[in-house]
Formats: structure tokens, C-alpha cells, sequence
């Protein structure tokens, strides 16, 4: 009997041992990876320079509090500020994307604070998306855009509306003098792989100039290089300024690790900054941002560059859109997302699904007995999440499994 809360419906698989994009399990069976934990690990499986990395720095020191200065700290951040996201501001670590999430959430709280209504009365509300996910906390489920995750959860919390994702005319007729920030991911993971048009994420960005609305993009699953560029609002609309951003996921490979950066722009004629919002007293975290996570970061964000993996990502990309294309199977009905955050839709008339499972998850559950692991993404989406560093034979493998298994399904039902 097992002893763990049932929160996850697991596949019926235990993973023991990863090396590069291979996990083993319990009996010995190998598996390519193109899950990699949801998108966390970046590099793939103990990557020789991430290791070398915990390993020494949990030699030299673990965990001091963020009472004290701590210099890992400071570097990742200005690695972040200067050579990722290069607009000026400032960082605040975290362990988790929903942490990461809040933090974004109490910002547009301070913000709607230090630009109040007309009338002198804070502002308070967070606009977001259909279909986005920004965490299991109550502050990150109430920002969701899915009802799934809030049944049993009730009272919601107040301040928080939910509008169509890529329509425009409908978020500039929602802005009211209670709103603070527009929260969005530029790439939605959990919610089927929905990418946000150029035009879109543009308007959104006018919007929230015009009505001093803050834009606080989720960036927990797309950042450092799963969506090509580190940045991945850069692969859609580049010439835009956030006002804040979120991540956890890749950035740590695999070791916990989550963060926001908040813009050193101006919130009032004083030229207070919004990143100084946030104040002695106003946020913490006992974990977040000790030693050995930002050794870990260090490490991962190092090598991407590096090794220039955003060129891989694109590159890899392109091949396995010619690939799936060339295939003509009209199971699939479209391949979305940019770079190694794809989703695969699926013509689910076309194969038989039991029962009670949904369709996505029962494909996913064939694949990993072919020997491929990947994660669902919504009921009739399969994402695909290999590392960044993901070869041609790997993806070459992958695709030659997922095609088989696919054709295996259609051709019995």
C-alpha cells in the first residue's frame, strides 16, 4: 500500500536511472524521453556538467537564509537580467513556477496599491486567459483559465477574470478601473499547446501602455530556450517590454528552482521603480535562491548558451514539422507550438478509446509500451518535450515510434 497522497494518475511505470535522453525503469526496460519531467529537464537526463555543478557546491554549501548575502544568487540573477531577458531590473528566486506565479500576482496587488483608482482605491484585478495554467496554489488556480483545478476549492478568490486567448477586442472591453495586470503565457502548455499571435501579444502589450495595466508574462514551461530563443515572447513579438516574468521548469535542468523579474521602469512621477515595490518585509521564501539552486541554474543556463541550443531547438523543430507533414496521416490534424514545446492534435473518431480514459492519455500510455514517453496536453493533444540538446537519430527514433504506434491504432479500430 502505498503511503503517497493520489494526487497524479500515474502510468504504470516506475523510472529508476536517466542518462542523456534515456530513463530506465524498475525491470530494466529503456525508454527515449520526450517528456523530461514537463519540460524540466532542459540538458536531458544527469548532463555531466550539472552534475559536476551540484555536486561541488553541495560540498562547499547547501543553504544559508536569504538573511545574509549569497554570491550564486547574485550571479544568476545578472546572467538573467543582462544575458536573457536584457531589460533592466531584478530578480527574486523562488522553488516552484506556482511560487514564481504568486509572486507575479502580489506584484499587480502592490502595483494596484502604488497606482490606485480615480477615486484613491487600490486596484486589484488580474486579467487572464481560457485555457492558461499558472499553478496548483490557491493564487495560481484562481488565475487559470480551466474550472478543472478549482472544483472543491471554493470560495475563489475575488479579483481575477478569465477572457478568450488571442482576442483582442475582448480584453480591451474587459479593462475596468479595478484592473491592475494582464497575466498570459505566450506559448499555453497544459491547456493544448496555444500559441499567441504576433498581433495578439502585441495588442496586449499597447493595452496595458494605454490603460497602465501591468503585462506579467507566465514563462514557467517556454523560458531559457524550450521555445527557441531564452526568452520565448521574443519568437513572437520581440519588440515588446514586459512588465514581469515567471519561470521554474528548465532553468534548473531538473534541481527545484523558480524565479520573477520585475522591471526597473517607473510606476510614478518620482521615478519609484516597480521592482523596488516589493520592499524588506513584502515577500520571502526560506529555500528559494540558496547555493546549491543557483549552482544548478548556473550551470544549465551556461551550457545553453554555450552550446547555442536555441539554434537546436529551431532546427529540430523544422524537421519534425517536414517529418510529421510527410506522413500525411489524418489522425493528426495539426502540429502547434514554437520550438520543443509541440503539441500533436489528434483526430480522435479515428481510433477506439476505452472507457473512461481520455483520448490523449490513452495514446500516451500506448507510446510509453512502444517505448517512448510524452505527456498530454488537454484531452486530444500529445506534447512533445525532448531536451534542448536532443539529437537528429533521437528525434529521428521518437517519430519513427510515435508514427507506428499511431498507424497500430488507427488500422485496429
Amino acid at each position: 500500500m502505498s503511503h503517497v497522497l493520489s494526487t497524479y494518475a500515474r502510468f504504470p511505470v516506475t523510472l529508476v536511472r536517466g542518462e542523456g535522453t534515456r530513463v530506465w525503469d524498475d525491470a530494466g526496460k529503456s525508454y527515449l524521453d520526450f517528456c523530461t519531467g514537463i519540460a524540466v529537464c532542459s540538458l536531458g537526463h544527469c548532463p555531466p556538467r550539472l552534475v559536476h555543478a551540484i555536486r561541488e557546491q553541495a560540498g562547499t554549501l547547501l543553504h544559508v537564509s536569504n538573511l545574509y548575502g549569497i554570491p550564486q544568487q547574485e550571479e544568476l540573477a545578472r546572467v538573467i537580467v543582462e544575458d536573457h531577458v536584457k531589460l533592466p531590473g531584478k530578480v527574486f528566486f523562488a522553488n516552484s513556477g506556482a511560487e514564481s506565479n504568486d509572486g507575479l500576482i502580489k506584484t499587480a496587488r502592490k502595483f494596484g496599491h502604488a497606482r490606485p483608482q480615480l477615486d484613491g482605491s487600490p486596484r486589484y484585478e488580474v486579467l487572464s486567459f481560457t485555457k492558461s495554467f499558472h499553478g496548483r496554489t490557491l493564487g495560481g488556480i484562481n488565475a487559470t483559465g480551466q474550472d478543472k483545478v478549482k472544483e472543491g476549492f471554493d470560495p475563489l478568490l475575488p479579483g481575477f477574470r478569465h477572457l478568450p486567448f488571442n482576442d483582442l477586442a475582448a480584453l480591451e472591453a474587459a479593462i475596468r478601473p479595478e484592473t491592475a495586470a494582464v497575466l498570459l503565457e505566450p506559448v499555453q502548455g497544459e491547456g493544448g499547446v496555444n500559441v499567441a499571435t504576433p498581433a495578439f501579444l502585441r495588442g496586449v502589450a499597447a493595452l496595458c501602455k494605454k490603460h497602465d495595466v501591468l503585462l506579467l508574462l507566465d514563462e514557467v514551461q517556454t523560458g531559457f530556450g524550450r521555445c527557441g530563443p531564452t526568452m520565448a515572447w521574443r519568437a513572437i513579438a520581440p519588440e515588446i517590454q514586459p512588465d514581469a516574468i515567471s519561470w521554474a521548469k528548465g532553468m534548473g535542468g531538473g534541481f527545484p528552482i523558480g524565479a520573477f523579474w520585475l522591471s526597473d521602469r517607473a510606476v510614478d512621477a518620482t521615478g519609484k521603480a516597480l521592482s523596488s515595490l516589493m520592499g524588506p518585509g513584502s515577500h520571502g521564501t526560506t529555500y528559494g535562491g540558496n547555493p546549491l539552486a543557483c549552482a544548478a541554474s548556473l550551470a544549465v543556463l551556461e551550457e545553453v548558451v554555450e552550446m547555442d541550443l536555441p539554434a537546436n531547438v529551431a532546427r529540430q523543430e523544422q524537421r519534425i514539422r517536414e517529418i510529421i507533414a510527410s506522413w500525411q496521416l489524418p489522425v493528426i490534424t495539426e502540429v502547434r507550438g514554437v520550438g520543443l514545446l509541440l503539441g500533436i492534435g489528434l483526430d480522435v473518431s479515428q481510433f477506439a478509446v476505452p472507457e473512461g480514459k481520455l483520448p490523449a492519455a490513452f495514446v500516451c500510455g500506448k507510446l510509453l509500451e512502444a517505448g517512448l514517453l510524452v505527456p498530454p496536453a488537454g484531452p486530444e493533444t500529445i506534447r512533445l518535450l525532448p531536451p534542448l540538446n536532443v539529437t537528429d537519430e533521437e528525434v529521428d527514433e521518437a517519430l519513427a515510434i510515435f508514427r507506428a504506434t499511431l498507424s497500430s491504432l488507427v488500422t485496429d479500430h
